[in-house]
């Protein structure tokens, strides 16, 4: 089941940016710059002031649900340069950092992985840049 998913006009340009540098500079087509592209196409495209408050951005803070195990987790959504797994920032390239983009409050998101599908839940949405004004980051 396809969702729509929303993202910032400046989020998509500097992700775009990001897909086309790692093409040209990495060998072959790597299955996450796929998927990535894929969500940025797939995504409908706001301006920053007029992004839903609910939906993760880039530089957001999010709590997900594994409503498998009950389990919450706490990340930012960053760029690559500024992901940090023991500081929970997770890199928009990493799998799950792909999977939350432009979802929202509420949603539910089916994540495959190796052993089957994890599916999370967002429970809460501690920061979004362009909520809080911040719409440079």
């Amino acid at each position: 089941m396809s969702r729509n998913i929303y993202i910032t006009e400046v989020d998509k340009k500097r992700l775009q940016k990001l897909i086309d540098e790692a093409k040209e500079f990495e060998a072959g087509h790597k299955e996450y710059l796929l998927n990535l592209e894929h969500e940025l196409n797939r995504a409908q495209v706001v301006s920053s002031e007029k992004i839903p408050n609910d939906v993760i951005t880039m530089n957001s803070k999010v709590v997900l649900k594994d409503l498998d195990s009950g389990e919450e987790m706490i990340y930012s959504l960053v760029y690559p340069t500024d992901a940090d797994l023991s500081a929970d920032k997770i890199s928009i390239l990493a799998p799950v950092g792909t999977a939350i983009l432009g979802y929202r409050l509420g949603d539910i998101i089916h994540w495959p992985v190796p052993g089957g599908i994890v599916r999370l839940e967002v429970v809460n949405l501690l920061y979004q840049p362009e909520a809080a004004g911040d719409f440079d980051l």
